[in-house]
């Protein structure tokens, strides 16, 4: 009998549905770079690409997540070559669609045409008939939502989709698809991939309250701040030399930070990577996996030694005093109307 792998995964439910998750999820956006965008992240070979799927398992970290658009389908392709080494029912994969993928006028959006177009295809591309956990990659503001929701309903009772979730949307975006499908009886999200950082604490403002309020789970993308909290960045040397962060293209279709906003908060990390002996990514990861709504968070890995150190940031926590000090050290000025609301806050509780 081979031995069998303890791990201090911890597995939390995605929202309010009966799916459990591994705290940490594995993004594939590194696997199979193709173009200009993917390649300043990394560009993982399958070899290493079939490595790292095999540690994420022996810690326990069996959810993997990827998108038909990351490489033009090339991602979901060494994906599920990486997991066709394991047993399907072993692992939980999660894909997305919505953005645009060919040249056709249909080839983008989340009308059922699309859609549909587009599952079958990640299907194929990933070697497997179906997916645990279906995103829509964002919001399509000209497809009706119950042209969308009715397409998705349909994929859960096919047996191609178990879960569907969402990813970048407004919160009357999502209230009103969660409306739409409870009227109608169909599927609804039960996560939503949202951006969420010590350095982007927007989430915080209208999206977490509506997750507590309506049981939808976070799946936080880029939770090291779009690169920038990976404790190479210091006040006193600037950006180095290798960081994806010098490439225009990744820097303008990323989340916005200011440097003086930045180097305060990378201040504060260093002050408790003394207290704790932890790296700064681990800090900002532990930090993101203590807040309420998150289920899981996907962490990227140009190789091995950067995946084993991202799974360092689980199995403790911070304490209160510290959990305090980077609070006050990313805490920004509000917009309307949560400014506003602030000062009516014994009617209107902070969610943390």
């Amino acid at each position: 009998m081979p031995a069998t792998i303890q791990s201090i995964m911890e597995y939390r439910s995605l929202g309010k549905s009966g799916l459990k998750v591994p705290e940490l999820c594995f993004g594939a956006g590194t696997f199979g770079a193709s173009n200009e965008f993917f390649k300043a992240w990394s560009e993982t070979t399958q070899a290493e690409a079939d490595r790292i799927v095999g540690i994420c398992m022996d810690a326990g970290l069996n959810f993997f997540d990827t998108a038909d658009i990351y490489s033009d389908g090339d991602s979901e392709k060494a994906l599920g070559k990486a997991l066709s080494h394991h047993h399907r029912e072993d692992v939980l994969i999660s894909t997305k669609a919505t953005f645009r993928l060919g040249n056709g006028p249909n080839d983008v959006g989340s009308s059922r045409y699309h859609l549909i177009q587009s599952l079958e295809r990640s299907l194929k591309r990933l070697g497997t008939d179906y997916v645990d956990v279906y995103h829509l990659h964002g919001f399509d503001a000209t497809t009706p939502v119950e042209e969308t929701l009715n397409t998705l309903d349909k994929f859960v009772r096919e047996g191609k989709v178990r879960y569907i979730a969402c990813s970048n949307f407004s919160g009357w975006h999502l209230m009103k698809s969660l409306s739409v499908s409870e009227r109608y009886g169909w599927a609804r999200y039960v996560g939503q991939q949202c951006y969420y950082s010590l350095v982007g604490r927007d989430y915080e403002w209208e999206l977490m309250p509506l997750a507590l309020d309506q049981g939808v789970g976070a799946l936080v993308w880029s939770p090291l701040g779009w690169g920038r909290l990976t404790g190479k960045i210091r006040r006193e040397t600037g950006i180095p030399k290798d960081s994806r962060l010098n490439s225009k293209l990744v820097v303008d279709n990323g989340p916005q930070v200011p440097e003086e906003y930045l180097y305060k908060v990378v201040d504060a990390l260093d002050e408790v990577a003394k207290e704790t002996g932890k790296t700064i990514p681990q800090i900002a990861l532990n930090w993101v996996l203590g807040r309420p709504t998150v289920s899981t968070i996907i962490i990227g890995a140009r190789n091995e030694e950067q995946l084993r150190a991202n799974l360092g940031s689980i199995g403790w926590k911070l304490t209160p005093e510290q959990v305090q000090k980077l609070d006050a050290a990313s805490e920004v000025p509000l917009a309307y109307p949560y400014w506003h609301q602030r000062q009516f806050e014994e009617r209107n509780p902070r969610p943390i």
